[in-house]
């Protein structure tokens, strides 16, 4: 079993290079929130050369649709959502410097292909776990599409957030390697 490894965000090209499928790591940071409509807004907002409401160069995006909070905490349950409901998006996103992704579940070849040309991570996470997810993240704040609601985009701060290194910057893939 390797070692844990620490990153913080945003995430360089270093950080991209040095992790491999498998690895276990843990973020602290900033991390956003976006689920499907946000991905499609970002989308659009790219195709139309306007600017988007946070820089993306760095920055890792956690699939999720966080619960509202209950007395004394700062979020609900965190837990990922299904990544390749994402794929449709994630590639352009990919290449206007989006450098990890955080959610469950296997990504399209199209997004492999892009964490490969733009070297880019997907982590996973565990799904189900949302209660105990949220006990590391910091704090929340609104930053666009709150008539979202759940699918709104919200910056997280995270502390030591669990996560494996699902697909790396060389193509390689935690899933492929289980079966293997």
């Amino acid at each position: 079993m390797s070692e844990v490894k620490r990153l913080s965000t945003p995430l360089g090209d270093k950080d991209v290079k040095l992790l491999k499928a498998g690895d276990e790591v843990l973020i602290t940071g900033a991390v956003y929130t976006a689920r499907d409509m946000a991905h499609k807004r970002l989308c659009e907002l790219i195709d139309a050369a306007k600017k988007l409401p946070f820089d993306l160069n760095g920055q890792v995006l956690y699939f999720v649709g966080p619960t509202p909070p209950s007395q004394g905490r700062v979020i609900g349950a965190a837990g990922p959502t299904t990544s390749s409901r994402m794929d449709a998006f994630s590639p352009k996103l990919i290449a206007a410097g989006l450098k990890g992704m955080i959610g469950k579940g296997y990504r399209s070849e199209v997004v492999r292909a892009a964490l490969v040309k733009y070297g880019a991570l997907h982590f996973s996470t565990i799904g189900g776990a949302g209660a105990l997810l949220s006990r590391h993240i910091t704090s929340a704040g609104m930053v666009a599409y709150e008539e979202l609601g759940t699918e709104a985009i919200q910056k997280l701060e995270v502390v030591d957030f669990p996560c494996v290194v699902a697909y790396d910057a060389q193509g390689n893939s935690v899933y492929e390697q289980g079966t293997k």
